[in-house]
C-alpha cells in the first residue's frame, strides 16, 4: 500500500455534526526506537507489548460547520477540565496530517480526553493519546466512506499517529506490534506499525507488567529532545545497527520460549536506551537511584530463586517488571515486601498483555 493513497481526495465529503468516540491502549517496548529522520520516521525497527488496562479515552465533538480557513479550531478538554497549554501540541499534529483529514477545517470541534492511569504517573500518555486521537479521525473518514477496508483504516489509523507521536503508530492495533522496515519482517514499514505477523510461544501470549512509579514528576529532558541529540551521537549508527540485530535475534526467541534469553535481550535493550541518553551531548541521566536498587532486586531474585521475572525501561525513571503469569504470585510477594519501599508514594499499576 502507497501512502499516497492516504491522501484524502474528496475535500467535498464531510463529516456529520456529532461526537466520535474511541480508546487506544499504551505500549512498552521490548526493542526501542530512539532517533527518527524526515517526518517522524524510525532509524531502527521497534517491537512492543501493547497493554490492557492503560489507555486513552478521547472523544471529538464537531460542532459547527464553518468556512475552512488556514486555522484549526479546536479546545483541549482533559478529564473535563480546559488545558490550552495542550493545543500547541495537537495543533502541530493537526498541521502534519491537514493531507490526510482536510475536513477538520471545516468544523468548530471540541477535543475531551482521559486516561484510565493518573495523570503524571509516568506512562507516556502521547502514545495512547495520540492514537486514540487518529482513531477518531479515521471514525469519521468511514462515516462518509464505508467501502474503506478493514486493512485501509488499520493502516492509515496508524500511520496519522505516528504523525503524533512516533510510538503511537504501535498503540493503533494489536499485541505485539512492529514499527520500522526490517529485512526479516514481512509487511514491516517506517510509515506505519503491523501486528507482528509470525508464530509467538506461549511463554510470551499471557504476560504481566507491573510498573513501579520510582519518580512520578515530569522528565528533565523530552523524549522529543533526546530523538534529536542523535543526530551526530558518537555511537548512533552502532545503536541502530544494534536494535535491528536484536529483532532479528527477537524474532527467534519469541518462537522458542526462552525465557533467558528474552529477558537478557530486553533488559539490554532497555539499559542500551539510557546509555545514548548518557553519552549524548549534552548528556542526562532520566534513571533515579530507586530505579538501580530495583533493578539489583530483581537480578538478585532471578538469579537466587530462578524465577522468571525481568524489566524494561522507558525513557524514564520508572520499571516495568515483566513476567509470565506463572510467575505472578511469587513476584507480587516480591513487589509487595522488597520493592514498594522504592516506588514514590508506593504506588504501583498492575497491567498484562493477554493475546
Amino acid at each position: 500500500m502507497n501512502t499516497q493513497d492516504f491522501i484524502y481526495k474528496t475535500p467535498q465529503l464531510l463529516p456529520d455534526l456529532g461526537s466520535y468516540r474511541a480508546e487506544a491502549p499504551s505500549n512498552i517496548a521490548l526493542v526501542k526506537y530512539w532517533g527518527k529522520y524526515g517526518e517522524q520516521l524510525p532509524k531502527n525497527t521497534s517491537i512492543s507489548y501493547t497493554l490492557d488496562n492503560c489507555k486513552t479515552k478521547t472523544e471529538v465533538v464537531l460542532k459547527k460547520r464553518i468556512e475552512a480557513d488556514d486555522q484549526f479550531h479546536f479546545e483541549v478538554y482533559l478529564d473535563g477540565e480546559l488545558k490550552p497549554a495542550f493545543k500547541s501540541k495537537i495543533e502541530t499534529f493537526l498541521k502534519r496530517i491537514e493531507t490526510y483529514t482536510p475536513f477538520l477545517k471545516s468544523f468548530e470541534f471540541e477535543i475531551h480526553t482521559k486516561n484510565t492511569f493518573p495523570h503524571s504517573s509516568g506512562i507516556a500518555s502521547s502514545a495512547s493519546g495520540m492514537a486514540a486521537l487518529s482513531k477518531c479521525f479515521m471514525a469519521m473518514e468511514n462515516s462518509v466512506k464505508p467501502e474503506l477496508t478493514d486493512e485501509f483504516i488499520s493502516k492509515k489509523t496508524s500511520f496519522l499517529a505516528r504523525l503524533g507521536s512516533g510510538s503511537a503508530c504501535r498503540s493503533t492495533g494489536g499485541k505485539l506490534v512492529v514499527w520500522g522496515k526490517h529485512q526479516d519482517i514481512e509487511g514491516s514499514s517506517s510509515f506505519f506499525g503491523i501486528d507482528y505477523p509470525y508464530e509467538v510461544h506461549a511463554n510470551f501470549r499471557a504476560f504481566q507488567d507491573s510498573i513501579l512509579l520510582i519518580d512520578e514528576g515530569q522528565k528533565q529532558v523530552s523524549s522529543s529532545i533526546g530523538h534529536d541529540l542523535m543526530h551526530g551521537h558518537p555511537f548512533a549508527e552502532q545503536r541502530f545497527q544494534q536494535a535491528d540485530d536484536n529483532i532479528s535475534k527477537l524474532k527467534s526467541i519469541l518462537s522458542s520460549g526462552n525465557f533467558d534469553e528474552f529477558f537478557a535481550l530486553v533488559e539490554s535493550e532497555a539499559l542500551s536506551l539510557h546509555a545514548m541518553m548518557m553519552t549524548s551531548s549534552p548528556y542526562f541521566i532520566l534513571m533515579k537511584p530507586n530505579t538501580l536498587e530495583v533493578i539489583n532486586k530483581i537480578w538478585e531474585l532471578r538469579k537466587s530463586e530462578g524465577v522468571q521475572v525481568g524489566f524494561t525501561l522507558d525513557a524514564g525513571a520508572n520499571v516495568h517488571l515483566l513476567y509470565p503469569n506463572a510467575s505472578s504470585a511469587r513476584v507480587r510477594k516480591f513487589i509487595n515486601e522488597d520493592l514498594i519501599q522504592f516506588c514514590q508514594g508506593e504506588k504501583v499499576i498492575h497491567d498484562q498483555i493477554q493475546f
